[in-house]
């Protein structure tokens, strides 16, 4: 089964989240299989989602957590700082 995670990652402290398709097998920072967005729960950064790449793979058949439906509904309301992603343009 595939699930949709928040990845740690940052200092201490200091806490900033890659959002991520991941086995739910493998450990919460361990391997992924794509990473679909970034998100500062401080809000100092810009948080980045890639919205076609996440209903891509909820359609595919993974499960979003609670904490990162709960970001993405933010995130489609404009709650959230942030900006659209373009298909050229890729996540760092």
């Amino acid at each position: 089964m595939v699930n949709i995670h928040l990845k740690r990652i940052g200092k201490s402290k200091s806490p900033n989240y890659r959002i991520v398709v991941a086995d739910t097998r493998f450990p919460r920072d361990g391997r992924f299989v794509d990473a679909i967005g970034s998100y500062d729960p401080r809000g100092l950064n810009i948080t980045i989602i890639d919205v076609a790449k996440y209903d891509a793979w909820v359609k595919k058949g993974a499960r979003p957590t609670p904490r990162v439906a709960n970001i993405l509904n933010d995130y489609r309301n404009n709650k959230l700082t942030g900006r659209v992603v373009k298909k050229d343009e890729t996540i760092a």
